[in-house]
């Protein structure tokens, strides 16, 4: 694949890595991590993907499947180089693969010393070959292997899906990665990426204004939605822009790619989330009408703006 840099925005410093979190599985995590890597490698940036999963779905969703010789585990346990166990696919990305023996560094971490900071040494070694790391995390945030990605990364990535109950599950994050963060004396930005969004609902248009003003300009204004496509390309082993260059859901993460690129640029704008101050919002404090209540919890939004101001941008309060 031929990769061309272009942006609007000016080129950011330094390897930034993004850390892919939620605290529940099925909202699109690692579909989101693996289809913005491609997005971002198809921008022509330089892009690892780490798999810090022990299911290995990121892995299999590449189209690495029981993958031989080192991965992820193997370089955690200081078994192997970084450099060594690093893939090369034909997508033009990078991966750090995950294997089955990955779950076994949780019981084996009890008897090391500082086991959160394996990866972030890991990648020290090859800080100058890439822009972008994606991690992507196991649905547990409170164990080693999701403290080793909170450790490494510049930027933990949020991601909600835009339905039942996202709101709380969302918070509940929240309050796993301040935690994290005191627990790591660090403090890192928070960005917010809604998907599995259906703009045909009233349920999920409500729910995506909630989420909007809840997390403010910490969210991207770019939502994913809901794709076949994006169901399609994991079970292929490909990214959703090699499967269907033309579909909306490459036009989706071309769209969040940008804004990604755009926000980590040379003298942007600071988010106002960051771990370790997590601060509760009133800024959303009216009524959602009683479809989307009870997922919005004890933070709503007004319901004048149900309709968001393009196929998958921000809505219009």
């Amino acid at each position: 694949m031929t990769q061309t840099r272009h942006s609007h925005c000016q080129p950011g410093q330094g390897m930034q890595v993004l850390t892919f979190v939620n605290q529940k599985g099925g909202c699109g995590k690692t579909t989101t991590a693996i289809n913005l890597a491609g997005a971002l490698a198809r921008r022509g940036e330089r892009v690892l993907v780490v798999d810090l999963d022990p299911q290995a779905h990121a892995t299999m969703g590449l189209g690495v499947y029981g993958a031989e010789g080192p991965g992820a585990v193997e370089v955690l346990l200081d078994e192997a180089y970084i450099e060594q166990a690093i893939r090369e696919l034909p997508s033009g990305l990078h991966l750090l693969p995950a294997q089955p023996r990955l779950g076994e560094f949780e019981e084996v971490s009890e008897r090391m010393i500082h086991p959160e900071q394996r990866l972030r040494f890991a990648l020290d070694a090859v800080r100058d070959r890439y822009d972008y790391v994606i991690v992507d995390c196991p649905p547990r945030t409170d164990g080693v292997l999701c403290a080793n990605a909170m450790f490494a990364c510049t930027t933990a990535m949020l991601v909600v899906e835009t339905g039942a109950f996202a709101l709380q599950g969302a918070l509940q994050a929240l309050r796993v990665l301040e935690e994290v963060g005191e627990n790591q004396e660090r403090r890192y930005p928070i960005r917010v990426v809604g998907t599995l969004y259906d703009r045909r609902t009233r349920f999920a248009r409500e729910l995506l204004v909630a989420l909007h003003s809840r997390f403010g300009t910490a969210m991207f204004d770019t939502v994913i939605r809901t794709s076949v496509r994006l169901r399609e390309a994991p079970a292929l082993g490909v990214t959703v822009d090699v499967l269907d260059p033309d579909c909306r859901a490459t036009a989706d993460f071309a769209a969040l790619a940008e804004e990604v690129c755009c926000a980590f640029a040379e003298g942007a704008e600071a988010t106002p989330l960051h771990a370790g101050t997590v601060q509760e919002s009133n800024t959303a404090d009216a009524a959602l009408p009683a479809s989307a209540s009870e997922a919005a919890g004890p933070f709503s939004a007004p319901s004048e703006a149900l309709e968001p101001s393009g196929p998958n941008r921000r809505p219009t309060p």
